[in-house]
């Protein structure tokens, strides 16, 4: 028995990605230990910068999925990623098209942490 492979709906991933980054709805949000030591003010700005983003290009987006981006805020840059995992975070997501068995993750990193 052949698994089937499904062509990722890549408009529709790209779709709610954008929506998931813009609003830190629909998913979970994850900072790391290098975004914990930064003031308040600075993360908040961060956080605000991650969901403006939108200057995606083919360095930074290859797959088009609006799923990886860079911010540089007081000098310092940072890196934020989406991925798309199963319901129980176990494994990929069968379909990152599909939210009812996708679970989307948002990690923000300083860029020496990735």
């Amino acid at each position: 028995m052949s698994a089937t492979l499904i062509e990722p709906d890549i408009p529709r991933i790209r779709a709610l990605n954008d929506a998931f980054r813009s609003t830190f709805v629909g998913g979970a949000v994850v900072v790391t230990p290098g975004i914990e030591t930064l003031d308040a003010e600075t993360r908040r700005e961060l956080l605000q910068a991650v969901r403006d983003f939108s200057t995606f290009d083919h360095g930074n987006d290859p797959y088009m999925e609006h799923d990886f981006g860079e911010v540089t805020l007081g000098g310092s840059k940072f890196f934020w990623k989406i991925d798309c995992y199963d319901r129980r975070c176990q494994f990929a997501s069968p379909n990152p098209a599909d939210p009812e068995v996708t679970t989307r993750v948002l990690t923000i990193m300083r860029a020496e942490e990735y």
